[in-house]
């Protein structure tokens, strides 16, 4: 594998002759969550053979966001890039380096699409960003228009408000602290800071890492993006419909207060949670208990003190 500082990035254009929008499609911005790249490049050699024609607007296609980390075959490359993403003028990393070439690329773009898979064997599902609001955490002003293409990406299980959670787990821990607004800062990914330069952005999950079934889902959601979008001539789409699907509202993070704090089963994420089920343990032995019937997010057993330990979410009628 080449040094760090040798390493190219990479994005690929096509241009359709017709007025539009302009699409970016994200794979392997971790470098072990593979369907994207592999999905990316089905979709290449249809637009290059010509068996997949782009007519309006313009697509750009980055089929390994992270060449450091995928190179390794691992999450990351020197750090998390979906975390703290934001040109830097002054680079301490290779994923700094990778900033500096994306967040520009991210700007001149209408539309995200960011392709990832996970950890547990679980369904997909898409990550959507917050309502119209004109708040200072992460103000936005599409939401009409990305969760109309959240429904039509193919799948059917939906989950907003990380962000807003995230925030309110940094302000808790930072109250009244100097770096609570550099904190915050960290957990902005590819689709916040997109949605900061005034487009609109999805992060889909199409599956557990290793699932054949996840570069097929991360395909056909590129599929139905362009046809809804009007880059290519097929039928667009139709919506999800309402009844089949699943909405979860991200509302609590809890963090460990302690590096021995223990979940008490293997919890996995869409796990559902009883009020007053022990979730774990504080390192004193304490019982940590669900406040209220939900869903179980993102447990992280390995989790350091004072770092989110897991989400809860609630179920909410549409999205």
């Amino acid at each position: 594998m080449k040094p760090a500082n040798e390493i190219a990035f990479k994005s690929v254009g096509y241009q359709g002759q017709g007025d539009g929008p302009r699409l970016i499609v994200l794979g392997a911005v971790h470098g072990n969550e593979t369907c994207g790249t592999r999905a990316i490049e089905r979709l290449m050699v249809e637009l290059d053979s010509g068996a997949l024609a782009l007519t309006h607007g313009c697509l750009t296609l980055v089929p390994v966001a992270n060449p450091l980390a995928y190179g390794k075959g691992e999450r990351s490359g020197e750090r998390n890039l979906n975390r703290n993403l934001f040109p830097n003028a002054a680079p301490q990393d290779f994923e700094d380096r990778v900033a500096n070439w994306l967040c520009p690329l991210l700007a001149s773009h209408d539309v995200l699409l960011d392709l990832h898979s996970f950890n547990a064997d679980s369904a997909p599902f898409v990550m959507v960003g917050p309502p119209d609001n004109d708040g200072s955490l992460e103000p936005f002003h599409q939401a009409r228009q990305e969760r109309a293409l959240a429904r039509r990406l193919g799948v059917q299980r939906f989950v907003e408000g990380w962000l807003r959670t995230y925030g309110q787990g940094v302000r808790r821990r930072l109250r009244g602290d100097s770096q609570l607004d550099l904190v915050l800062r960290y957990g902005v990914g590819t689709t916040e800071y997109m949605r900061s330069t005034g487009g609109y952005a999805l992060t889909l999950e199409c599956g557990q890492h290793a699932d054949p079934r996840a570069p097929d889902v991360a395909y056909q959601a590129i599929v139905n993006a362009l046809a809804f979008l009007g880059l290519t001539a097929a039928t667009p789409p139709a919506p999800v419909p309402e009844a089949r699907m699943e909405v979860l509202s991200m509302v609590e993070v809890h963090d460990k207060l302690h590096a021995d704090d223990q979940f008490s089963r293997d919890w996995a994420s869409f796990d559902p949670v009883r009020q007053g089920e022990e979730i774990g343990r504080r390192a004193d032995g304490t019982p940590v208990v669900a406040p209220f019937d939900g869903v179980m997010l993102f447990p992280d057993s390995a989790a350091a003190a004072h770092c989110e330990w897991y989400y809860l979410a609630r179920s909410r009628p549409g999205l």
